[in-house]
């Protein structure tokens, strides 16, 4: 005798075996069915195949755009399969070679300076200073540098954390590290994209190319042979850094960064994973030159961490590594503040180990 549950029992089975072909019904009214299958081959399958959804599924990983009672760009699409590809691209090759490139670039500057040290001037500082850097250039380089700076941090642990960072500090710090990461980054964002038209505009005039690039490059600037080579106000590798770096690297991450930080301008989600994708290859671009860029500001090369500090530089600075742009300065000297050998306040002077 059948009792009231077992029937019931009997209609969920039979409702769980319509549910499907009706939601094929849905995504192909003209045929009953997927676009794949006829309603002869539907039902020879439910007979020789029964309990067979694959023919559901397949459709519903199409990416076509199905029925649903909640309207929007996507909405029908249950399953977007292209997510799983962007999944495996951020979690393999992105993030491994990444990386890596990141870590090789690293190790080699630090070899590189454990041989080679800091390199220094060969005259002594005469303590006559030349202003290189107004105070305007220097706030614009803090500006795009620290935000900059910023945006590295945080996405470094926003793409590595949870293979360096998750295994040493724990779920619960990490979790609150890296929501931190994602607002400082998105809020900063935008800032970093203004500096860098206002860093553009004011720096863009010495940086065209010239000829004494070309000799420059030949010699690689003298930084491995310790050989003078005459330069302008910027030497090839900065005019380098300045296009390849911040002008072109730049607009690809800021653009694509853009198009992340603001997904209400309907963008699809196989918009939002090709930006993520191609935002970061340009970061990890980005991240990989600037190492180079900050050691050469920084411990690389004496004096060149006060030039922007302080906007002044030692004549005998100046003349070992901007040749050229000294001797158009000192023809400018009536035109530019005065130094009279003094030292400006904070400026601290470089000086050769005796």
């Amino acid at each position: 005798m059948l009792t009231r549950s077992t029937l019931a029992g009997c209609w969920l089975a039979i409702l769980a075996l319509l549910v499907p072909a009706a939601a094929l019904a849905q995504s192909n009214p003209s045929t009953g069915g997927p676009a794949s299958e006829r309603p002869a081959q539907q039902a020879e399958r439910a007979m020789t195949q029964p309990g067979n959804n694959a023919p559901v599924w397949k459709e519903v990983r199409s990416g076509a755009a199905n029925y649903t009672t909640v309207q929007g760009r996507e909405a029908g699409v249950l399953v977007q399969s292209s997510g799983d590809t962007w999944r495996r691209l951020r979690n393999g090759p992105i993030t491994v070679y990444g990386g890596w490139l990141i870590v090789i670039v690293a190790l080699a500057i630090a070899a590189f300076y454990l041989v080679r040290g800091t390199i220094k001037t060969h005259d002594r500082p005469t303590g006559n200073l030349i202003y290189r850097f107004s105070v305007v250039e220097r706030w614009a380089h803090w500006t795009l540098a620290i935000s900059f700076c910023l945006l590295a941090v945080t996405g470094l642990i926003m793409l590595f954390g949870k293979y360096v960072l998750l295994p040493v500090i724990g779920y619960t710090l990490f979790g609150w590290l890296t929501l931190l990461g994602k607002n400082v980054h998105n809020m900063v964002g935008p800032i970093f994209i203004a500096s860098m038209v206002v860093f553009f505009l004011i720096y863009v005039k010495d940086n065209w190319p010239s000829k004494d690039d070309l000799t420059w490059i030949a010699s690689a600037g003298g930084l491995f042979t310790g050989k003078h080579v005459p330069s302008g106000r910027f030497n090839a590798g900065e005019k380098s850094w300045f296009w390849v770096g911040v002008v072109g690297l730049g607009i690809i991450s800021g653009i694509s960064g853009l198009v992340l930080l603001f997904p209400n301008f309907e963008q699809l989600r196989l918009t939002m994973q090709q930006a993520h994708v191609v935002h970061s290859v340009s970061g990890i671009l980005f991240m990989t030159l600037s190492l180079g860029h900050i050691y050469v500001g920084t411990i690389g090369i004496e004096g060149s961490y006060q030039a922007m500090r302080t906007g002044y530089v030692d004549e005998s600075w100046a003349k070992e590594h901007h040749e050229l742009w000294y001797e158009e300065a000192k023809k400018q000297t009536a035109n530019r503040p005065a130094a009279g050998g003094a030292l400006p306040a904070g400026a601290a002077q470089a000086r050769r180990d005796e």
